[in-house]
């Protein structure tokens, strides 16, 4: 059961598991985080922190089930990072311009997440599921600054 959960089931196993699992993170924010938390305030940071700290523990037994350092079909750490990109930005909650900076925000977390710049690389050699979920929260850390600063220029302009 821990590897269908850390896996989301099926979507584990398709080809690009991580898009998958970020698609999956950006719809579990559309209808169950932004619509219980809005703008991203202290509950949401809360929230999301939680499911953090779950993703943490589910991928490090799944790994370990696995018997993999970091296996690709655990997606766990996409889906549970992926909220943490647009957390404290208003820009993305309301106005004509949301819907774009959502799209931006996928494409900016799934960069960062790809390429794993500024360190990001570096977090996946931690133990267990630290490693496996805190490269995925940094590239979501780093998507939200972008996004936040590209959302600020957008309002000015």
């Amino acid at each position: 059961m821990i590897v269908q959960i850390a896996t989301l089931g099926p979507l584990g196993r398709l080809k690009a598991p991580g898009t998958w699992g970020s698609a999956a993170g950006l719809l579990w924010w559309a209808v169950v985080v932004r619509l219980a938390h809005d703008k991203g305030g202290p509950h949401e940071f809360i929230f999301d922190s939680l499911v953090v700290l779950m993703a943490i523990l589910l991928c490090g037994v799944a790994a370990a089930f696995i018997g993999k350092k970091d296996p690709s079909e655990v997606i766990l750490d996409e889906f549970a990072a992926m909220p943490l990109v647009f957390l404290f930005n208003p820009y993305v909650h309301h106005g004509k311009s949301s819907l774009l900076l959502i799209l931006l925000g996928f494409l900016l977390f799934r960069l960062f997440d790809i390429t794993k710049p500024f360190g990001i690389k570096a977090l996946e050699k931690l133990p267990g599921g630290f490693g496996i979920v805190l490269d995925d929260v940094m590239a979501a850390i780093y998507a939200n600054l972008a996004l936040h600063g590209i959302a600020w220029l957008w309002a000015i302009l």
